[in-house]
């Protein structure tokens, strides 16, 4: 690897790491959305179903259970983005050790 594309590198890394912040807050909004409209999916079926409790907690479970899909898919997709971002940030400080170990091999005419 010569300087210039450990820069180039770097520069990536960073410009990719940037968008993390605002990726993971977008992936908990709609987390948040997610379950928001599960709980209220659940709580509404409850209620308006006769029965007993567990007869109603069966049948709002079944009328809730696309929106716990999708919360489920969205909660993976939270721990995806955070993931990336972690990803990211090491690639980051491997490339900066690289140019760092590069800059050393230069000095000493290596």
């Amino acid at each position: 690897m010569t300087p210039d594309m450990v820069i180039q590198e770097l520069n990536r890394l960073i410009a990719e790491a940037a968008k993390a912040p605002g990726a993971i807050y977008d992936a908990e909004c709609k987390l948040a959305d997610c379950e928001f409209e599960y709980e209220r999916i659940w709580q509404t079926e409850f209620l308006k179903s006769e029965g007993t409790v567990a007869d109603r907690t069966a049948l709002a479970k079944l009328a809730s259970n696309e929106a716990r899909l999708a919360a489920d898919l969205a909660r993976a997709e939270l721990s995806r983005v955070k993931n990336k971002a972690k990803q990211l940030s090491d690639a980051g400080v491997l490339n900066a050790t690289i140019g760092r170990q590069i800059e050393l091999m230069y000095k000493h005419g290596g």
